[in-house]
């Protein structure tokens, strides 16, 4: 998809990790350490490709590796939850350096903001009204616990789109992590890519990603000349 198929910009679709809060290094390193707890191998390293997918999805693609077969939905609970606890172990992850100022653009322009995100935890989810007052309403919040296959399938991308009344070619996508630009992608949806950890920047590219920039700040810099081509018509 080009600029050029944007009919008139009325939404922007955020991921969350990695792209409002700064909170992936904690991510992984919870993953990691749970995993090893047992028995699973899951580096902090691999955990950043799996950002994005939900916590069972990420949980039996590991235990598929080791074991040839899903994990007991027991067992992944259990897991999960464990991640859970040790992820609040961690400070308060903080707000994405631009990313305040570029939800300031974004609703002065006008445009609905929807959170579609493969987490479900619930401290990252509370803390989006504090962190980011007047901005999500649950009726524009995809999260684990709305869809069924998860990123990078365009399941919740396109629940997304429904949940704002818009159409793809009315929407554009913002991205940290290479199976969400995938998702964003298969949906139809204008993708843009911002490297906020640790991957080479050609990996979001790869993964089809429109545009790449190295951070949310940049793209907070570059936002009113991308308005302004997305709005030309």
């Amino acid at each position: 998809m080009k600029v050029t198929d944007i009919h008139s910009l009325r939404a922007v679709l955020f991921d969350m990790d990695g792209v409002l809060f700064d909170s992936m290094p904690y991510h992984a390193d919870a993953w990691h350490t749970v995993m090893e707890r047992h028995g699973l191998h899951l580096s902090r390293e691999e955990a950043f490709l799996h950002e994005g997918r939900t916590g069972a999805a990420t949980i039996n693609i590991v235990y598929r590796r080791q074991y040839g077969k899903d994990a007991t939905p027991e067992l992944v609970e259990q897991i999960y939850a464990e991640k859970s606890a040790e992820f609040a172990k961690h400070p308060e992850p903080q707000r994405m350096e631009g990313a305040w100022e570029l939800m300031q653009k974004v609703k002065a322009a006008g445009l609905i903001p929807v959170l579609v995100t493969g987490s479900g935890q619930a401290s990252l989810l509370d803390r989006l009204a504090h962190s980011y007052p007047d901005t999500f309403d649950r009726a524009h919040m995809v999260t684990a616990f709305d869809v069924k296959y998860g990123k990078p399938n365009p399941e919740p991308y396109l629940m997304g789109l429904a949940k704002a009344g818009v159409a793809a070619n009315e929407a554009i996508v913002v991205e940290n992590a290479p199976i969400g630009v995938q998702a964003g992608v298969a949906a139809g949806i204008f993708t843009v890519a911002v490297n906020t950890g640790p991957l080479d920047g050609q990996v979001l590219l790869d993964a089809g990603a429109n545009l790449l920039f190295p951070s949310m700040q940049a793209f907070c810099d570059n936002w009113e000349q991308l308005y302004r081509a997305l709005n030309r018509i």
